[in-house]
């Protein structure tokens, strides 16, 4: 191995030496230099080989490469880049290669040599690469498109990206990522071609002698792609993922249309399709050719009658196609034009009118899902049409009874009226739905007794809570309990919590963690309180928490009435319980404070 490694060190002179001779490196940088390539070279020839040791072997000449960039930049010298850079690109390419080699599946390694090679390797050797990978991860699509594109926009060859698309397609022949970006390439080159066709006739040059096909100005090979494709995959998304890029150029409208026609066609039972079709008025002109409308007025008015139109598809949308999905398409489209700023006074009433009337069809059609009626009520409640939200509420909440969701919206349209019915309401909840999802109300019910009710009702209502929820749900409502006792009786009330619950398992280390830092924030702040915390925290963690052992030692070293030589007992106490990697944290951490205190 010994001479493999020599020998590759003296390959790598000639390069050295030019870099010394016209002044880019010194000699001890040089004689570094050689240093770490033997370290390097060593750790990829021994038998045992690691990625990463190939990993930190192309990095380093890389970052070799652009100091070689910034030097010459520096000194203004462009020469003899066939012997210095020429040669490093050849060698990382080669380790490249034999690491591809041992780790064929490693899509990301196959990324990094192909970001290296676009940016140091001529293209030429790029295409190997790409071909390489290809031959081995051709089940991944999207690695046939990257190698296409670059055909395409780097290498300018539509011929060969074509090539790509047809090989990929023949494994993966119901991809429609691989269909997309193939009709893309088309319309693209197609447009490419009437572009060159353009700045020749503008130059009055013969363009009979050149190859430029009516058909495939048109986009004629796009079209056979897209009946193609349609044949093959079904779908209104796919249908209109190709209108969308068939949008994008303008030569394109006579393709545009038989897309359109098509969806229109093939897709009526498709709530896409008409949401398609309706949006598209938004985007039609309305006045002639370059005429704008002049005030803010009439701009108005355009907008108003585009939606008009968009809605009276939408309108019949519903009709024809009586479904949850066309509704919500509906009602999702009223919404966003809602929401859209405007100053015109008659565009915000007409926008609020239709977004109403919407929802309330659907609601009588019984084709509104539940999330829609918590849009609906929330829609109300921004309004300040309080009334109308409670109707809504009750009738969400009469559809869905088990949903947690309706009778939480319920319960805020009946807080923010200041109603007088919430506790019973919140009562009433308990009885239609499950315990165990009843977490949230229970939250809910004692955050809003603390504003409206006194400390003893909000105390009961968070003692009923946890006869009631019981299991790992019950540990948020123990911190929430502690928190509000702290808040409302002060540090007394949160100890008398906190002795109350000790007990009663599951718990958080955050319930624990907040009384020992309640107790910290007193001016005559107990060891002895404190002691107790941390000893009952760790009764429950200390096998997997390792900073509970560690802040319990600062807190016996830093406490005025703490006492240090408690700590080697803690230490042990600590390597005891705490398992596997909890421990190593353990101990690093300890060794990183002892270091601090030395």
């Amino acid at each position: 191995m010994a001479e493999i490694i020599q020998e590759r060190i003296e390959d790598r002179l000639p390069e050295l030496e030019q870099l010394e001779r016209i002044g880019l490196f010194s000699h001890a940088e040089i004689k570094a230099v050689i240093k770490k390539a033997s370290d390097l070279e060593y750790r990829i020839q021994r038998r045992a080989l690691f990625k990463e040791d190939f990993i930190n072997y192309v990095q380093y000449e890389i970052n070799l490469l652009e100091l070689i960039q910034r030097r010459r930049t520096r000194i203004g010298y462009s020469f003899k880049k066939d012997e210095i850079e020429n040669s490093i690109v050849h060698r990382v390419q080669g380790v490249f290669r034999r690491a591809s080699a041992k780790w064929k599946d490693d899509v990301q390694l196959w990324l990094s040599y192909i970001v290296f090679c676009k940016k140091w390797a001529t293209k030429a050797q790029l295409s190997k690469v790409f071909s390489a990978m290809l031959a081995i991860h051709s089940n991944k699509p999207a690695l046939w498109i990257m190698a296409a594109k670059w055909e395409m926009e780097d290498r300018l060859s539509s011929e060969s990206a074509r090539q790509l698309f047809l090989r990929a397609l023949r494994f993966h022949p119901e991809c429609p990522k691989l269909y997309q970006e193939y009709f893309r390439m088309e319309l693209m080159h197609a447009e490419k071609l009437r572009k060159e066709k353009q700045e020749f006739e503008k130059a009055k040059m013969d363009v009979g002698n050149l190859d430029y096909p009516e058909e495939i100005l048109k986009g004629e090979l796009a079209r056979i792609i897209y009946k193609n494709s349609v044949s093959i995959i079904k779908g209104a998304e796919f249908h209109v993922s190709l209108l969308s890029i068939a949008q994008l150029f303008d030569f394109a409208t006579d393709l545009q249309k038989e897309i359109y026609d098509d969806l229109q066609a093939l897709h009526t039972d498709d709530p896409l399709t008409w949401d398609y079709v309706a949006r598209r008025e938004l985007a039609m002109e309305m006045q002639p050719a370059g005429e704008q409308p002049a005030t803010k007025q009439a701009r108005a008015v355009e907008v108003g009658r585009k939606e008009e139109r968009c809605c009276a598809v939408y309108e019949e949308a519903v009709k024809t196609l009586p479904t949850e999905a066309m509704w919500k398409c509906y009602i999702n489209f009223c919404l966003e034009r809602f929401t859209k700023k405007t100053s015109s006074q008659f565009l915000r009433e007409r926008r609020l009118e239709r977004t109403m009337m919407a929802f309330r069809k659907a609601h009588e059609l019984r084709l509104l899902p539940e999330f829609q009626y918590k849009q609906w009520i929330e829609f109300l409640l921004h309004q300040d049409f309080l009334k109308e939200a409670l109707e809504v509420a009750v009738a969400g909440t009469e559809s869905f009874r088990d949903s947690v969701t309706m009778w939480q919206m319920k319960l805020q349209v009946l807080i923010d009226s200041k109603s007088p019915d919430v506790a019973g309401l919140f009562e009433e909840a308990f009885v239609h739905l499950k315990a165990q999802v009843c977490l949230p109300l229970w939250i809910s019910w004692a955050e809003w007794s603390e504003g409206a009710k006194s400390q003893e009702d909000t105390e009961a209502i968070f003692k009923k809570a946890l006869l009631a929820v019981k299991g790992a749900n019950s540990v948020t409502l123990k911190d929430k309990y502690l928190d509000w006792a702290y808040r409302s009786g002060g540090y007394k009330k949160a100890r008398a919590v906190f002795k109350s619950l000790q007990e009663s398992r599951p718990f958080s280390v955050d319930f624990f963690r907040k009384i020992i830092q309640f107790e910290k924030e007193q001016e005559s702040c107990k060891m002895a309180n404190l002691r107790e915390y941390y000893e009952r925290a760790l009764r429950e963690f200390g096998s997997v928490d390792s900073d509970l052992w560690m802040d319990y030692i600062k807190e016996e070293l830093n406490h005025p009435l703490g006492r240090p030589g408690n700590c080697g007992q803690i230490y042990w106490r600590a390597m005891k319980m705490l398992q596997g990697e909890s421990a190593e944290v353990f101990v690093a951490k300890h060794a990183m404070h002892q270091a601090g205190h030395l």
